[in-house]
């Protein structure tokens, strides 16, 4: 009886430590290429964002027929999701039941998580540098490109703990999408590159008001100058731009110091004249843009089809859309000589699986999507730029860019604008640092903002104990404090199976240590009794 309980105690304790090992970091083991790809049939799964965008859906549906004329054994099953977030919580839930996809469309933040269970993630090395199957490769039998084809800086951002775990898939960075006319009309001009300070003074001379209650500068009851969709990356360029602390690569979490709190200052400060709001608070920026109700729109380049009075999607009534010149312009900067944005976009990852030829035809389909079959089309659909030379070196990608403003569809010139403002910046992006809980710090940096955007708003008192009290509760909220300090920043909230899993775990530690308590017990007891 003994033997069975611990037995059962051993299987149970194994068996919940394999399923919640997605909560401790696991040193991933290096993939074995296979000698040949075989002719059995393969069938892999690949996740994917798209934003109710048909064209880019086509794009996917083309690039999985086209893959699988070159490999007919190959099959890949697509699923679409709205968000990235959902992806990422899917994933999350997924690698306890080893139900990953196979491919699928993500950001390095979120990969250094799923990483954190048991080989989830291969690692690429390996495949890359393979001469049959990697970059180059004598057996890949369409048109990839080399891996001194893609851009380093965007390479260097897929490499986690001196290895690669993923591959660019698009690029992308934020710009500020004006309306030139109400600048003028306030007697401004919109300079090359804007200034932090320039931006706060225009759009407090927005806010002013007439004596009925409307705006001077549109005479509409509506009008929110300055509107920023993402703070997180707000407040990390701002950070940026001032050399101030946020991260290194060690975990390290310095966001919560003095040039922070200036900042917060400052936007509560506009938030109070009525000059700035964000996304969160006020909803979708270009919609305020296009409707007049706005002067500075800072959203993605990838965002740029939404922006401007004949821009190719909007959510507002046609006739609540008001004409104007749209100009982009790289996001508000402390020092104009020295810019500095952020680099982001979508990654693709591969996840391990039993039959190491699945994860083979997983990176041949991964290396597909890097063509320029690919890579030129999805360009096409935003402001993305692709992230080979050998797509932006192209005569179809030159030919795509020259026709800006050809017609307001596939060459809107909003759009087309946005992606040149990103080529003619490569050398001024930034990445920030990728470890477990990035993901989770950057959630807390935009949150710094909400918060104190909307407490000005509620006419909260905002001083130096509001925002000793913000940052303890923001550290608490995702936490940040504690151990994170040296890189083990927590997950934030975990999906209800890894609580459950957690929780299961240490109740099979309590039954064994009872159980061995109870069986020393008794042994000393009996011990006792053959003694007299």
């Amino acid at each position: 009886m003994k033997k069975k309980c611990f037995r059962f105690a051993a299987a149970v304790l194994c068996a919940v430590t394999a399923l919640g090992s997605c909560h401790g970091s696991r040193a991933a083991e290096e993939f074995q290429v296979p000698g040949s790809l075989g002719s059995d049939n393969i069938s892999i799964v690949f996740w994917a964002k798209n934003d109710t965008n048909r064209t880019q859906t086509d794009i996917y549906r083309n690039a999985i027929e086209e893959f699988g004329s070159y490999y007919p054994n190959i099959s890949v099953d697509l699923r679409l999701y709205t968000d990235y977030g959902t992806i990422y919580n899917d994933v999350i839930t997924n690698i306890p039941t080893r139900t990953t996809p196979n491919v699928c469309i993500t950001y390095p933040d979120h990969i250094a998580t799923y990483m954190t269970g048991q080989n989830t993630v291969v690692p690429l090395d390996a495949l890359i540098n393979d001469e049959m199957y990697g970059f180059g490769g004598s057996l890949v039998k369409f048109d990839a490109p080399r891996f001194d084809e893609i851009y380093p800086q965007y390479m260097e951002e897929c490499k986690l703990g001196g290895q690669y775990y993923a591959l660019p898939f698009m690029r992308s960075t934020e710009a500020c999408y004006i309306n030139k006319d109400m600048v003028e009309s306030l007697g401004y001009s919109v300079p090359d590159v804007l200034t932090w300070d320039f931006i706060w003074e225009v759009s407090d001379a927005a806010a002013e008001k007439n004596a009925d209650g409307t705006y001077k500068v549109n005479g509409q009851k509506v009008m929110i100058p300055f509107i920023y969709k993402s703070t997180d990356n707000m407040m990390i360029q701002m950070l940026r731009q001032l050399g101030a602390d946020y991260s290194d690569d060690t975990g390290h979490i310095g966001l919560f110091n003095d040039d922070t709190r200036n900042i917060l200052y400052t936007v509560s400060d506009h938030v109070k004249k009525g000059a700035f709001s964000t996304f969160k608070i006020s909803s979708y920026p270009g919609n305020f843009l296009n409707a007049g109700q706005c002067i500075f729109a800072v959203d993605s380049t990838a965002g740029a089809t939404w922006m401007g009075s004949r821009a190719v999607h909007h959510d507002i009534a046609e006739d609540s859309m008001v004409e104007f010149e749209t100009v982009v312009r790289p996001v508000p900067q402390y020092d104009p000589a020295h810019p500095q944005m952020i680099s982001q976009g979508p990654s693709v990852c591969i996840f391990n699986k039993e039959n190491p030829r699945e994860v083979l035809a997983s990176w041949l389909f991964t290396q597909f999507l890097l063509t320029n079959n690919v890579q030129i089309p999805y360009s096409e659909t935003e402001g993305y730029v692709p992230v080979t030379t050998k797509a932006r070196d192209s005569e179809e990608y030159r030919e795509y860019l020259s026709l800006a403003g050809a017609d307001t569809d596939t060459h809107y010139d909003v759009k087309i604008n946005a992606a040149k403002l990103l080529l003619d910046n490569i050398p001024n992006t930034f990445t920030t640092a990728v470890f477990n809980g990035s993901a989770s710090l950057r959630d807390a940096a935009g949150q710094l903002i909400e918060s104190t955007a909307k407490s000005t708003r509620r006419k909260e008192n905002i001083d130096d104990a509001y925002f000793d009290k913000l940052y303890a509760d923001t550290a608490a909220l995702y936490r940040l404090d504690g151990s994170s300090a040296s890189g083990k920043a927590d997950l934030g909230e975990l999906p209800v199976g890894a609580v459950a899993l957690l929780v299961s775990l240490a109740a099979v530690w309590v039954f064994i240590a009872a159980y061995f308590l109870y069986g020393f017990i008794r042994t000393k007891r009996r011990n006792a009794q053959l003694a007299k």
